[in-house]
């Protein structure tokens, strides 16, 4: 199953996950990092496994990453 591993930590701030793929990002009012909603915490990562048909949308959110914090694998 194809998953989203997310490190948060670096995280900038930037909203282009969420710009890309709204239904799994949003903006934490905390600390205005992103957030991959429904993530464990895995290590110094977050993890989610995802359908086949919303890796591309995640995917773009990968390559939009100034950061490059988001992996799909």
């Amino acid at each position: 199953m194809p998953k989203i591993v997310h490190f948060r930590k670096k995280c900038i701030g930037c909203n282009s996950c969420f710009e890309q793929a709204p239904s799994y990002w949003h903006l934490s009012q905390q600390d205005g990092k992103s957030v991959l909603i429904g993530a464990k915490k895995k290590g110094n990562a977050y993890v989610l496994e995802i359908s086949a048909a919303d890796v591309e949308e995640n995917k773009r959110a990968a390559r939009d990453c100034p950061a490059r914090i988001i992996q799909v694998h």
